[in-house]
C-alpha cells in the first residue's frame, strides 16, 4: 500500500512540475510582449540633419529579446542589436557595430517608449513609436 501512494506521490509532482515548467514560457512571453514589434524614432543632433531610426524587436522562443536597428536615410538596415533586455517597462539595448545604447521606458498603453539614445560620445533624447 505504501509502494502505491508513494508511487501516486511522484507521478502527481511529476506532473504538476511538467505543467509549471510548460507554463513558465508563457509568462516570460506575456511581460516582453509589450516590447515586440516594430518601433520608429527621429534623432535630431541639432547643427546636423534629422536622422530616422527604425528598431525591429522580436522574441525568441525561449523568452529572450533580439532585434536589428535601421537608419532609413542612410540606407542601413539590419544592423544587429547585440543585447537586449526588457523589465517592468524599461527596455535597455545596444549595439556593437553601430557602438549604440538606448535605455528608455514604456508609456501607458505601450505605444511610446522614451529615452536616451548613446552613440559616439552624444547623448539624444529619443522617443520610439510603435509602428503598426
Amino acid at each position: 500500500m505504501k509502494k502505491r501512494r508513494d508511487l501516486s506521490f511522484a507521478l502527481c509532482t511529476g506532473l504538476a512540475l511538467m505543467v509549471a515548467l510548460s507554463t513558465m514560457p508563457t509568462l516570460v512571453s506575456q511581460d516582453i510582449q509589450p516590447v515586440v514589434g516594430d518601433w520608429t524614432g527621429t534623432l535630431n543632433p541639432g547643427a546636423q540633419p534629422k536622422k530616422q531610426i527604425v528598431v525591429h524587436i522580436s522574441a525568441e522562443q525561449d523568452g529572450s529579446l533580439k532585434g536589428t536597428i535601421d537608419y532609413p536615410d542612410q540606407d542601413v538596415s539590419g544592423v544587429a542589436i547585440t543585447a537586449i533586455t526588457y523589465r517592468q517597462s524599461t527596455l535597455h539595448f545596444e549595439s556593437t557595430p553601430s557602438l549604440t545604447v538606448y535605455d528608455g521606458t514604456m508609456e501607458k498603453g505601450n505605444a511610446r517608449i522614451t529615452g536616451t539614445w548613446k552613440q559616439a560620445g552624444a547623448s539624444l533624447n529619443l522617443v520610439l513609436k510603435r509602428t503598426p
